[in-house]
Parts: C-alpha cells; structure tokens; sequence
C-alpha cells in the first residue's frame, strides 16, 4: 500500500494530459478550421453595400428608410 496515491497520481496525470491533447486537437481540426474555411469562403464574395441595399428596401433599418 505504500505510494499507492503516488503511482495511481502519475497513472492519472499521464491519461488526463493525453484525453486533453487529443480534445484539443479534435476541435482544432475538426471545429476551428473547417469555420475558418467557412467565414473565408463567404467573404470572398461578401458585398456589403449590396447586403445594405437589400436591408434598406427590406426596411429593417430605422436609420435608413426605404424609398
């Protein structure tokens, strides 16, 4: 029974260390860059003044009503 706490600690450790890396590494590549692809992609062709247009006519702006 003796360093029983110790051995079962250094056990433990090493396993959480692991689970986490490999959780960090899972949302790297399976979350962030896919949404950075994503958020890319859509700017390309991103048109501000013509989603602006758009929301004037819709009238979702108080600030600028539509015509």
């Amino acid at each position: 029974m003796r360093r029983l706490l110790a051995r079962r600690m250094k056990f433990h450790l090493l396993g959480a260390f692991l689970v986490s890396v490999g959780s960090a590494t899972l949302y790297k590549f399976g979350v962030a860059e896919p949404r950075k692809r994503a958020y890319a992609e859509f700017y390309k062709s991103y048109d501000p003044m013509k989603d602006f247009q758009a929301m004037k006519a819709a009238g979702v702006l108080e600030s600028a009503p539509p015509k």
